[in-house]
């Protein structure tokens, strides 16, 4: 099975449709599929439902996809550093699903894994618990939260050969080992395409079984909050 992709566009050929749902990787700016996100807006695709950390800031990352009216509701972790999310969501033009960090990227693991759904005490008694199971274990009250299972994934890896195998780096973890296993079909863009066989084994976070296309990419590796010392 062919794997390997001349472009982003290319790479999506096929597999975008309306109403679809989208597991993006990547923490803030950094990780994200960059090349993919543009291409994706380019095929026009609309009322998606987004399923990433965060949905990048207004003009980069995700937030393309703000602009253009393509995503009709986030579930994400954090948008703070969105005007246009902010806008959007107050002015009822944006759905979205709030959850916990750690309960997001479990809910996506879990998908991944099979797994329907699993209990945790994060949220209980707040908004989140509203209308969800509740269970007690050992005299502790409980929430069931969901997994995730989405049509598509893209992700953003530091190396990855022609059949699939990825290796993030640094912060780039978050997030995209857990989108990568989510999709029904993932993507995957690299910054370096290496030869079969020249990964670490042990250095592998995704194996190729849950990668069925790649791509090599530039990337600008924009940051998001700049700060620096007065001389």
């Amino acid at each position: 099975m062919k794997k390997v992709y001349t472009s982003a566009a290319d790479a999506l050929e096929g597999l975008v449709f309306d109403g679809m749902t989208i597991a993006v990787g990547g923490f803030g700016l950094c990780g994200i599929p960059e090349n993919l996100i543009i291409a994706l807006r380019e095929t026009g695709v609309k009322d998606i439902t987004v399923v990433s950390n965060n949905c990048g800031v207004d003009d980069f990352g995700m937030g393309l996809l703000l602009q253009t009216r393509q995503i009709k509701k986030m579930v994400s972790s954090y948008v703070g550093e969105n005007a246009e999310f902010m806008r959007q969501y107050l002015s009822g033009e944006l759905e979205l699903e709030f959850n916990p960090q750690g309960t997001l990227a479990e809910r996506l693991r879990a998908g991944g894994a099979g797994i329907p759904g699993f209990y945790t005490k994060t949220g209980v008694g707040t908004l989140i618990a509203e209308g969800k199971e509740h269970k007690d274990f050992e005299g502790e009250t409980y929430i069931l939260e969901r997994g995730i299972k989405t049509d598509l994934a893209i992700v953003k890896a530091w190396r990855g050969d022609e059949k699939g195998n990825l290796t993030y780096r640094k912060t780039a973890m978050n997030f995209n080992p857990e989108c990568a296993t989510a999709g029904k079909v993932t993507i995957a863009e690299v910054e370096e395409m290496v030869p079969v066989g020249s990964l670490d084994k042990m250095a592998i976070h995704t194996p190729e079984i849950f990668v069925q296309r790649i791509v090599q990419g530039n990337h600008e590796k924009r940051i998001e909050q700049r700060t620096v010392r007065a001389s």
